[in-house]
């Protein structure tokens, strides 16, 4: 049978079977959203779902059942060692880069420019889809850790000329896609069906039902990237499997 998983800001769809455990289906959720098991509440008619059950021990016994996600925040360990390596993604490729916690973000730039030449004046960098946009703080303030991924995007193009209506997006994919991150850029008036065509030509995707979310809301085909209200830097992130809508 299947179930469908709601999140609050959207719905999905999973196959799951009656002798199926309450982990087991925190795992799959786990696979397709990247969530840890460990971060994730589950409830129908409130109940709440204990992981040593199985699904029939639950009124979950028709197609279309709705369960409940809660998803709690991560904590992440803190850094006991401030040297730490990250991996520096720019357009054509990805670099790794060791760097101190207590460094400056004017600091990862140079470096940055010592090793691909990138003009500094023009860097923006992005961690996890917010601009470290202070020269003189710290990386750790921005919440930077052990294999972050800094995405490197040019001033030139953050701001293109008038009427071109250009922006530059990270499009991130879950563990079932290789867990790739793509740093792109679209016109505003780009469809998110334009930019699935375009992540296909490139075999950035394989040929099959997957769905992108923006800000924790499901993005539609016939839409424009400015109807999302995707913005530069901001990070679109793309699930396997297929969606259906709440009405």
């Amino acid at each position: 049978m299947r179930v469908v998983i709601a999140t609050g800001a959207c719905e999905f769809s999973i196959e799951v079977g009656y002798k199926e455990t309450i982990l087991q289906l925190k795992q799959k959720i786990e696979q397709l959203l990247g969530v840890p098991v460990a971060s994730q509440t589950l409830a129908v008619c409130e109940w709440e779902l204990m992981d040593g059950l199985d699904m029939e021990d639950y009124p979950i016994v028709v197609d279309g059942t709705r369960i409940h996600l809660t998803i709690a925040p991560i904590e992440y360990p803190v850094e006991t060692c401030s040297k730490i390596q990250i991996t520096v993604i720019m357009a054509a490729k990805r670099i790794k880069i060791e760097v101190d916690r207590t460094e400056t973000v004017r600091s990862l730039k140079e470096k940055i420019h010592i090793v691909e030449g990138c003009a500094i004046k023009r860097m923006a960098l992005y961690l996890a889809g917010v601009e470290m946009d202070e020269d003189l703080r710290c990386l750790r303030e921005y919440g930077i850790s052990n294999q972050s991924e800094v995405v490197v995007l040019s001033r030139q193009m953050i701001e293109p000329p008038a009427g071109k209506e250009l922006i530059n997006l990270v499009v991130q994919t879950c563990s079932l896609l290789n867990s790739a991150t793509i740093a792109l850029e679209m016109k505003e008036s780009s469809t998110v069906r334009e930019l699935r065509r375009l992540l296909l030509d490139g075999k950035f995707l394989p040929a099959d039902d997957y769905f992108f979310i923006h800000k924790q809301r499901i993005m539609r085909d016939d839409c424009s990237l400015r109807w999302h209200g995707v913005e530069d830097g901001d990070y679109l992130y793309v699930f396997n499997g297929t969606v259906s809508r709440s009405h």
